[in-house]
């Protein structure tokens, strides 16, 4: 099996030239300190001023785009994970839920990463904007990602036709978080293999 693509890290400040930078590679390159700091540092040491500083754009640019520093940390997070965690489509649902779901383990427990995404989960409890971010740019679209390949998977005779996509991915992915936020055991890829089979069976055609 392949393995996940190590979250994109930076080593420090950018050094520019003179002259503008076309936006596209301004926000990039945003997105880009603002991971690797997240990475680095976590939501501690995170502010608008040190992404600024590492990426070599003003505040006021970072503010066009991002209302707070929780959403901007969001979308650092991520950038820097998103390769990582891309959801395949074999034609065989169980494999491909079993590489997603201990892929996605990888990162949460041999990365910085699963540090951060639960500073971030606990930070926006009171940060609305945070809140928001997190479903609109990450919950969100992983979990239709998953729910799509359900879907499909259920239209070709692999799930049964009163199986609900939507409840399965909170089965197998709010397993996983459940057990990250919370004191006791510990989130492991043969956990995820477990998980995946468990479903499996109790829901294949």
């Amino acid at each position: 099996m392949t393995e996940p693509a190590e979250p994109a890290r930076t080593a420090g400040p950018a050094r520019r030239g003179r002259g503008r930078r076309p936006a596209d590679e301004v926000r990039a390159d945003v997105l880009g300190a603002a991971g690797a700091l997240l990475l680095d540092k976590g939501m501690g040491a995170f502010t608008i001023e040190a992404v600024a500083e590492r990426a070599g754009a003003s505040k006021t640019t970072i503010y066009k785009w991002w209302p707070s520093k929780g959403a901007l940390a969001l979308d650092g997070y991520f950038h820097a994970v998103e390769s990582a965690l891309a959801f395949p489509d074999t034609g065989d649902l169980e494999a491909d839920l079993t590489a997603q779901l201990r892929s996605f383990v990888r990162v949460l427990t041999g990365t910085p990463a699963g540090r951060v995404i639960a500073e971030l989960i606990g930070q926006a409890q009171t940060d609305p904007d945070l809140a928001a971010a997190l479903s609109q740019r990450y919950s969100g679209p992983r979990r239709e990602l998953a729910v799509r390949r359900m879907r499909r998977a259920r239209e070709q005779g692999e799930l049964r036709a009163d199986v609900d996509p939507e409840v399965l991915v909170d089965q197998l992915w709010g397993a996983c978080y459940h057990r990250l936020l919370l004191p006791g055991p510990p989130v492991t890829e043969e956990f995820a293999t477990s998980l995946v089979g468990n479903l499996m069976r109790g829901v294949r055609a």
